[in-house]
Parts: C-alpha cells; sequence; structure tokens
C-alpha cells in the first residue's frame, strides 16, 4: 500500500507536492494497520479542483514512476523520457520522485531522481524493525549495496546512465528489492486517456483491456481469489456489468471469418431481454418484472452500448485484478461516463475490507463534488493552479480540523469555494468572450 508520494519538476508540479495515504482518523474500518507500522493507511483517496489546475498531473506523476521501473531496463537507452515543468527557468534541474509504501508487511522508501540523459540519484531503505535500513544508494553510475544484498553483482553489470538500479532489482528477483519493485511496477492505470494510453492496451478491435476480455469470455474461476461480500463464494462479472445496465442478460462472443483464431476475430455482443408486462404488479395480475408474453432477444454490438456501459465493462477486468492482488489503482476522471451513483460504489468497492480484504487502493481525480459525501475528510485532497503556472496540492484535512469531518455536506462547503480549488467564474468575461456589448444591452432593459 502507499503511503506516501512526493514529487517536484513533473509537467505542471515544479515545487515539491506530497500526497498521503496515512489516516487522520483512525478509528473507520477503512483504515488499514500493519504490525510494524503505527499509523492506519487509507484505501481511497480523491483528488478535486478546476480545469487545467493539474490534478491528472498528480497521477501522471506516479504512473511514471510506475512506467520507469518497468521499462527504464530494456526501454530507455539513450535519454530518459521524463516531462519536466515547462516553466522551470533551469532546464536541467532533475526530476524528483520519493515514494514510502508497505510491501509484504514491511515499509520501504525510494527516492529517484533523474534528468534528460541519466539517473542522478537514487536510493532505496526498508524498516523491518521501525530504523532505515539503506539497501542501496546511486549518485549517476556509483552505486553502493547493503551488505549481502542479494544480486548486488548482476544489478551492477546491467546498470548503465538511463537505467534504475531498482529496475534491474525487479528484473533479477532480488529478495530485497523485489516486493518494492513489484508493487510499483504493477500497479493498474485506467481511464479516458492515459490509462488506455499505457498500460490498458487495447485488445482485438476494442479499446479494452484484455482481462476485461478474458473475464466474460472464460468462465473466470481463480481458487485464489479472497472470499467477497458478493452473493456467493467470488464476484460475479456479470452481475457486475447488471449493475450499469440491468438490462443485459449475458455477452456473447462472435466469431469472423479470419485466419486469426483470437484478437481481430472476436466480437463481442451484448445480449439483452425485453420484459414484457407491467412495470409494477397489478392485482391479480403477473408481479412486477414477470414475462407474459414471452421475451424478445436482442444482440447489440460493443459500439452500439451506451458510452457508461463500455467503460464499466472496461473497468471490470482491472478493478477485479486490482482487488485481488492488493494493487494501486490510479484513475483518472472516474466519473466520465460513468453514472455518479457507480462511481460512488465503485469507491465504497475499495473502502469496504470485506471487497478489499488485500488492502487495494484507489486514488482519483474527478469533477463529480457528489462523490464528496462518500469520502472522509482525510480521504479528500485539492489542486489549484499558482500565479506561475505551477500546481499544488493540500489536504483537505488541513482545513478546519474535526469542524471539516463534522460538516453536514463536504460538497456543498467546497462549491461555495471555503477550500479554495474551485473555477473562478468571470461572468463579465464570458459575456465579453460572446460579443456581447453590457451597455448597449443594458439600455434595452
Amino acid at each position: 500500500m502507499l503511503l506516501r508520494l512526493e514529487v517536484s519538476n513533473h509537467r505542471s508540479i515544479f515545487e515539491p507536492v506530497e500526497l498521503s495515504m496515512i489516516a487522520i482518523d483512525e478509528d473507520r474500518p477503512a483504515a488499514r494497520r500493519f504490525e510494524r507500522f503505527p499509523k492506519g493507511v487509507l484505501p481511497v483517496a480523491g483528488i478535486f479542483g478546476p480545469n487545467a489546475s493539474g490534478k491528472s498531473n498528480v497521477l501522471d506523476a506516479i504512473a511514471w514512476l510506475s512506467h520507469a521501473v518497468g521499462a527504464s531496463l530494456r526501454g530507455w537507452e539513450e535519454a530518459i523520457p521524463r516531462d519536466p515543468h515547462c516553466f522551470a527557468t533551469n532546464g536541467d534541474q532533475p526530476t524528483a520522485f520519493e515514494v514510502s509504501l508497505m510491501a509484504d508487511a514491511i515499509r520501504y522508501e525510494y527516492r529517484l531522481e533523474v534528468d534528460d540523459r541519466r539517473v542522478v540519484y537514487e536510493s532505496l531503505h526498508s524498516y523491518p524493525l521501525g530504523q532505515p535500513r539503506r539497501l542501496f544508494e546511486r549518485e549517476d553510475n556509483d552505486i553502493r549495496f547493503r551488505r549481502g544484498f542479494e544480486g548486488a553483482g548482476g544489478i551492477q553489470d546491467l546498470l548503465t546512465p538511463t537505467t534504475l538500479a531498482l529496475s534491474a532489482a525487479t528484473r533479477l528477483r532480488s529478495a530485497d528489492a523485489y516486493a518494492v519493485g513489484r508493487s510499483i511496477r504493477s500497479m493498474q492505470w485506467l481511464g479516458p486517456h492515459f490509462g488506455l494510453r499505457r498500460r490498458i492496451q487495447s485488445y482485438g478491435r476494442y479499446r479494452v483491456s484484455a482481462s476485461s476480455f478474458r473475464l466474460f469470455r472464460d468462465e473466470y474461476e481463480d481458487p485464489r481469489l479472497p472470499g467477497f461480500d458478493w452473493d456467493g463464494d467470488r464476484p460475479s462479472p456479470m452481475e457486475l456489468l447488471q449493475i450499469a445496465d440491468p438490462g443485459i442478460d449475458s455477452v456473447e462472443f462472435h466469431w469472423r471469418d479470419s485466419e486469426e483464431p483470437r484478437g481481430p476475430s472476436e466480437e463481442i455482443r451484448f445480449v439483452h431481454r425485453a420484459i414484457r408486462g407491467p412495470k409494477y404488479s397489478e392485482p391479480g395480475g403477473p408481479a412486477a418484472g414477470e414475462e407474459i408474453s414471452g421475451s424478445d432477444r436482442a444482440l447489440l454490438a460493443f459500439e452500439q452500448e451506451s458510452a457508461g456501459t463500455q467503460m464499466w465493462f472496461r473497468l471490470i477486468g482491472p478493478l477485479l485484478a486490482a482487488l485481488r492482488e492488493g494493487q494501486i489503482v490510479l484513475y483518472d476522471e472516474i466519473d466520465a461516463s460513468v453514472h455518479p451513483r457507480l462511481s460512488a460504489q465503485l469507491v465504497k468497492m475499495f473502502q469496504d475490507p470485506r471487497t478489499n480484504p488485500l488492502g487495494a487502493q484507489l486514488i482519483f481525480t474527478t469533477h463529480d463534488v457528489s462523490l464528496l459525501d462518500s469520502l472522509n475528510r482525510d480521504e479528500v485532497w485539492l489542486v489549484d493552479k499558482r500565479r506561475d503556472g505551477s500546481s499544488e496540492l493540500f489536504a483537505l484535512a488541513e482545513f478546519g480540523g474535526d469542524r471539516v469531518r463534522k460538516s453536514r455536506s463536504l460538497e456543498r462547503a467546497y462549491l461555495r469555494g471555503r477550500f479554495g480549488a474551485v473555477p473562478n467564474v468571470d461572468q463579465g468575461r464570458i459575456y465579453r468572450a460572446l460579443g456581447v456589448n453590457l451597455e448597449r444591452s443594458s439600455e434595452h432593459v
């Protein structure tokens, strides 16, 4: 589980910003606890703010680090594909990341600084007994390992100016670093934009994750799946899909003529059954929803479904995988094409220990202020833009102490501008942009 992230000089983020998943109100069941860590850890964080404030860039920073740990060993050769702040006065200033997380019940701290050409600094510390233990520390290509560090020689051989030592240690499955490297590398990146661009690739002719595709095509039998609080001993993908559209009866896969047995030759069809009869039960008549004159069966192509149903179908596979493995999920624009009640239900799936027994985490951005009433004060983060164009990130819990938690409506307080990070809408500017002459208009009133 992620405990803390600090990042600087990444996209709209220039000065260091910090996101913390440490619980302030530890008396809630949602806060997870570890034997060797004294604080509760939150499974959910929501990031709010106006357009172009940098909300997505906070998630992009975490996703960039995840991508770096997975790709630097093979994919980076001559340069490091970082994205520094565009207004930085010193183009050579490094981009820095510092992350603290729990992996296999042990706390780790990882720090990375890079510029366009090399890894400037990198270090990894563990806290197996509460005190820091340096596993390795690197400045440029000079790296020092803790005595007895497994795989030190192999990591040294793989090291280049653009290769992360943690990437090499993860690839070699070093017992001292594999758990933390795997946790960072295995993050899920979701959303209508950056998620599909990176980790969630198109499957066949659809922009659908392979996990969702296989989940419905195969019968999803996984004995490793922990107990979930659904109807049955394991989650039902079909029931989850019907949350978005109760009219879907089943999912079918049809083959097109092709030499390829999978991928482009396989098409998704949603089976709908039209129920005839009264919507509500009537005295002496059939029960509500009962078929009284047969049912019509209709096949709809994936593209014919609503945007919300398509998005929900895409999400089911990655989300169940995250809950099963205890992964970190980064979800940009959680409200895009999804009804607010579905978004709120998704948040609850991660908050509830019964549906999230392994401590998976959901970190999301949104404009949907109704979600504020599904979150505790320590689960809410706000992003705003400074006058110099850089982003600042701050916690809702910084405002008013207990008064924030006891507020009847965080949504109402936020929209009233009590915490900042809301759009400044100038009505006069809108009129000017539309070419409305206010003086002339007032003469006709």
